[in-house]
């Protein structure tokens, strides 16, 4: 579909994306809302509440009001109560670990002109936070996105009844739950790297499911995966890699999966002139800047991929403008 001409307007509007971005960003970078709570402060009694500079918090928190994302009377900011839970640490709801996710990604777009003439990713630049602190946001951040779409998206798969779920890179457990609540006599595995299966471990402790769930620590780059699983779940996996990597590691999932099992991938979809969705196009930029190898792929390319490591039967059971399409293959 043809796109609308853009005018000098919407270049501009294009080109000064980022400012919001970085504003809500550096706020959550600095945990601001969590450390302002339900308290009315001065900016001198933030800045000192953040050891921060007096001059430059009290312009970021003008911008931050300036955008909705506090409120100012009588020179008090205030976390606005609605926003509370989406952006306190302790909020039910969340988005914190995914924008704090989100400014690690900008310092890698920011470095786009390079990536694009060298064909590697540039040097990767740990938030004020630290790396560990980087790292688990990101495993957080998958939960937060995953989470208000994983039960709606698994009742819509229509799944053959499974024993055993194997969840490969499952990280904080959110779709190992999401197919367990429709399944209420299966088991399953996760297998992911040690901090995320500690990560999904506290989560699942805290659930209905813990003696129902095994996890197991591992790099699926290097070992074997679990055996015995009838269903192996994928998700938001196979973008992270090349097609040469998916496929070794699809036939990592053939291997451990029982005769008959199936292999659900949930992932961007790209139509084959790689344009649509937009969403899709941009991803492949996100992983061009983050990844060695990572990109986006067409069905007929997870087709192929599926096929070379044994997989028969590949269908497209959600087609979907973002992350949430699902591939399904059987192991003949």
């Amino acid at each position: 579909m043809p796109h609308e001409p853009l005018d000098v307007q919407a270049l501009h509007e294009m080109s000064s994306a980022f400012m919001p971005a970085c504003v809500i960003g550096a706020a959550a970078e600095l945990d601001l809302f969590t450390r302002l709570g339900q308290e009315s402060l001065s900016a001198d009694q933030i800045s000192r509440r953040l050891d921060s500079d007096l001059r430059a918090t009290t312009m970021l928190l003008d911008a931050a009001a300036a955008l909705g994302l506090l409120e100012k009377h009588q020179g008090r900011y205030t976390v606005p109560e609605a926003l509370r839970p989406l952006l306190s640490a302790h909020g039910p709801q969340t988005v914190l670990p995914m924008l704090q996710h989100r400014m690690n990604v900008l310092r890698s777009w920011a470095l786009l002109p390079w990536v694009v003439r060298a064909g590697i990713p540039g040097p990767r630049t740990a938030s004020i936070r630290g790396p560990a602190a980087d790292r688990a946001a990101f495993v957080a951040a998958m939960h937060s996105a995953g989470a208000p779409v994983a039960d709606q998206l698994v009742a819509r798969l229509g799944l053959a009844p499974f024993g055993h779920l194997l969840d490969v890179g499952g990280a904080s457990g959110t779709w190992t739950l999401a197919l367990l609540r429709i399944a209420p006599e299966a088991t399953a595995t996760i297998f992911d790297l040690p901090d995320a299966i500690q990560q999904a471990r506290e989560r699942i402790e805290r659930s209905e499911f813990a003696a129902r769930i095994r996890l197991v620590a591992g790099d699926f780059y290097v070992d074997e995966l679990p055996a015995g699983a009838d269903l192996a779940w994928l998700s938001a996996i196979a973008h992270q890699h090349s097609r040469q990597h998916n496929r070794e590691l699809f036939a990592k999932v053939f291997r451990a999966l029982e005769p008959g099992g199936t292999i659900a991938i949930r992932d961007v979809l790209m139509q084959p002139d790689r344009t649509r969705p937009v969403q899709g196009a941009l991803f492949a930029i996100n992983m061009l800047v983050n990844t060695e190898t990572g990109g986006t792929f067409t069905f007929e390319e997870f087709a192929q991929d599926l096929e070379a490591a044994g997989f028969r039967d590949v269908r497209l059971v959600i087609h979907a403008e973002d992350m949430n399409s699902v591939l399904i293959a059987t192991k003949a």
